[in-house]
Order: structure tokens, then C-alpha cells, then sequence
């Protein structure tokens, strides 16, 4: 398994835990849609989710990078992820 995919199996982890979600097939892939498939995904949910993925991945997000761009998918979040704990 590359680290791509390991990154991505890992953020849907946190998106399923951080958001409570009981069906894990509705983050099918990397382009599932974050605001479009995940109605529990509002502002506070956002807030939760930025902290399990600090807290899990060791780095602090910067919020002026954290941006509607990085929460378009779960691919793009996973990529966020993975090029900010390698920096």
C-alpha cells in the first residue's frame, strides 16, 4: 500500500469517526464529494474534523491554506494531508 493510500484510508477513518457516520460507503473513494455527500460536514463539524487531523497527523493547520479547494473531496483533503505531515 503507497502513502497515498494509506493517507486516504486514514482521513476517511476521521471523517467517519469525527462525524459519526455509520455507513462507510458513502466515502466510496477519493472523489466523493465532502459538502455535496456529507450533510453533517457544517462549520463546527470543520472545526472537529481540523483538530482530529492535527491531533492524528502531527502538524497544525494553517487556516488561510484550509480552504473550500481542500474539503472539494475526500481525495483533496487526503492530499492536503499528506503533502503538510511530510513538510
Amino acid at each position: 500500500m503507497n502513502s497515498s493510500t494509506s493517507t486516504l484510508d486514514e482521513v476517511k477513518d476521521i471523517i467517519i469517526q469525527t462525524l459519526g457516520i455509520e455507513d462507510a460507503s458513502r466515502i466510496a473513494d477519493a472523489s466523493t464529494s465532502l459538502f455535496g455527500s456529507i450533510p453533517e460536514l457544517d462549520s463546527f463539524a470543520v472545526v472537529n474534523l481540523a483538530m482530529a487531523i492535527e491531533s492524528r497527523f502531527g502538524f497544525e493547520i494553517d487556516d488561510s491554506e484550509f480552504t473550500a479547494e481542500v474539503f472539494e473531496t475526500v481525495g483533496s483533503l487526503a492530499g492536503y494531508v499528506d503533502c503538510n505531515r511530510r513538510q
